[in-house]
């Protein structure tokens, strides 16, 4: 009777766990739509990532630095930054607050969705140049 019980538990966590997973790809999908991207490229990995820095207008080579998460700590801590760095990005270029980034790269499964379904539009700054160290300089 317990183990039986035991197992539901885990069958209820990987549910939500697939659930939260699926919200994500959802509002990243509907994100990517917004910003001219192909949504399917929300499914695939690595190359999200590089879409993703292409909306935020942050450097391609930022997708070296998610890699560091392998380093213990150190490399959690600079993954999370970077996280909430190409989130900030994201947010500003579509319109939206700096909290409202932090909330991407935090709590993406939250904040993804509600971009990607809410009425913001993409403001694609075409004269924008990214400098050596990934800043927008307008």
């Amino acid at each position: 009777m317990f183990l039986s019980s035991i197992g539901v538990f885990q069958m209820l966590i990987v549910i939500m766990v697939l659930s939260l997973a699926l919200i994500y790809i959802i509002g990243m999908w509907k994100v990517f739509e917004k910003a001219q991207k192909p949504g399917w490229v929300a499914i695939i990995p690595i190359y999200n990532i590089i879409v993703l820095l292409e909306i935020a207008k942050k450097p391609t080579w930022w997708l070296l630095l998610y890699f560091l998460s392998i380093i213990p700590l150190i490399g959690v801590l600079i993954s999370v930054t970077v996280n909430i760095m190409v989130g900030v990005g994201v947010a500003k270029n579509f319109g939206k607050s700096e909290g409202f980034g932090v909330g991407l790269g935090l709590l993406g499964f939250v904040f993804y969705p509600i971009l990607g379904f809410g009425d913001a539009k993409y403001l694609d700054n075409k004269t924008d140049e990214i400098n050596e160290i990934g800043a927008i300089q307008e």
